[in-house]
């Protein structure tokens, strides 16, 4: 945890059922509220939460509990009604999809890719192809190339062979999006059909998946969220009943990157890999946030987070708040101390402290010389190799190569790491 141990918020108790949840109705605006005052939220500490975010360049904020609205803030010109992108949180969706198609007889994960979408859908031979599965897709372990300088590219062409999948573990969106092909070309019908059909006429999410990506109001991405809280239900219609398939979408799916589940993200698995990065970073995605937290996390800071033993589902639309990362950036820990000070009985963070605490690394891109708020420091190498080191909060970068690298920064028992970009 970067700052204090906060025990009294993240008590674990027993995760909630469905009927123990709230459920908006599916059309209209209505939705029960929960007033802070309920929680023992402090105003103050919300005050600092919203300036946080403002800051930020958040455009849309919800925290419901137990299904209910305790906290709906808008920046700007953004409203309710507004639209925005999910980016990659928006993968999550495609994952309950594919197990809604699954459990439905439409496909089976564990069958090769190309029973799906045909031969030849790759520019790897035969043999190459029959060992990718559906799973493969879901689990970032398809072994394809995905070093390209087009990552949304489908054509064959662009979606070579790089190692036998499964041994690998390498964030390839053209990979997640030929899943969408898979779905809809085993159901018979377009991505988006099957989408409006099966999940958001039945929750009141709307949205368009345009080139892969959903668009929606703010509100679609807590309604999916509480639908997820509620173990796939929404308020007695059970829209995944595949046990298996659920718990397996929201818990390690494979060995090389413990916080990777089926397109979630996973806290509290104690290591991860960034995208783009190939190192094992040592700590939880999010060490503010409660372990079960779980979570869709997109390009720009676009974010869904479910919280179980706290019946929590937290949503941030907007800008990037800081670098642009892909999905786990700076941003979140930020957003999770303060979060997690928001009952009065906790031991605030400052809100300067919490403001500061994405850019402890400046500036970034960065040509000659860098600073950090810590005192030890390690450059690492995209393959993991220690390239500089010291104890100074300058960094002279004189003598680095331009590239993008890990950064870390160590304060006492704290590290924190960003994605550290060199330019010429």
């Amino acid at each position: 945890m970067r700052f204090f141990c906060v025990l009294l918020f993240f008590v674990v108790v027993s995760p909630l059922t469905a009927q123990e949840l709230y459920f908006p109705p599916i059309a209209g605006t209505e939705w029960a509220t929960t007033s802070p005052s309920e929680l023992e939220w402090c105003q103050e500490r919300i005050d600092s939460l919203y300036s946080f975010n403002e800051r930020s360049n958040t455009k849309a904020l919800i925290i419901l509990k137990n299904g209910k609205m305790v906290l709906e803030k808008y920046f700007g010109t953004f409203t309710q009604d507004s639209l925005w992108y999910w980016a990659s949180a928006g993968k999550t969706v495609t994952s309950v999809l594919v197990g809604h198609a699954q459990e439905n007889g439409l496909l089976d994960i564990t069958k090769s890719s190309k029973t799906y979408l045909g031969a030849g859908w790759s520019s790897c031979t035969p043999e190459q192809e029959d060992a990718i599965t559906v799973r493969h897709h879901l689990t970032m372990t398809t072994g394809l190339e995905g070093r390209t300088p087009d990552d949304d590219c489908k054509i064959p062409t662009c979606l070579t062979y790089r190692t036998a999948p499964g041994t690998l573990w390498d964030y390839y969106n053209a990979g997640y999006l030929l899943l969408q092909d898979v779905v809809a070309k085993a159901s018979g019908l377009s991505y988006q059909q099957y989408y409006a059909r099966n999940l958001a006429s039945r929750t009141g999410m709307g949205g368009l998946w345009l080139d892969g990506v959903l668009y929606s109001k703010p509100r679609a991405m807590a309604r999916f969220g509480l639908m997820l809280l509620a173990g796939g239900v929404w308020n007695g219609d059970t829209i995944l009943h595949d046990r298996e398939y659920y718990n397996a979408m929201k818990n390690t799916s494979q060995d090389l990157n413990p916080s990777y589940g089926y397109l979630f993200w996973l806290n509290g698995k104690g290591s991860y890999i960034q995208p783009g990065i190939p190192f094992v970073f040592s700590s939880d995605i999010i060490p503010s946030a409660p372990d079960d937290l779980y979570s869709g996390l997109g390009k720009n800071d676009q974010k869904v987070y479910v919280v179980p033993s706290q019946g929590l589902v937290v949503v941030r639309m907007g800008n990037k708040a800081d670098d642009e990362l892909p999905a786990i950036s700076g941003f979140d820990e930020d957003l999770w101390t303060l979060i997690s000070q928001l009952p009065c009985s906790t031991t605030a963070v400052t809100e300067e402290r919490a403001a500061n605490a994405s850019t402890f690394l400046w500036p970034n891109p960065a040509i000659d010389v860098l600073y950090h708020d810590g005192a030890e420091y390690i450059i690492r190498s995209l393959d993991g190799r220690i390239v500089m080191q010291g104890i100074s909060h300058s960094v002279s970068l004189g003598q680095l190569p331009a590239g993008v690298y890990a950064f870390e920064s160590k304060v006492g028992s704290t590290t924190r790491r960003t994605v550290l970009v060199k330019s010429q």
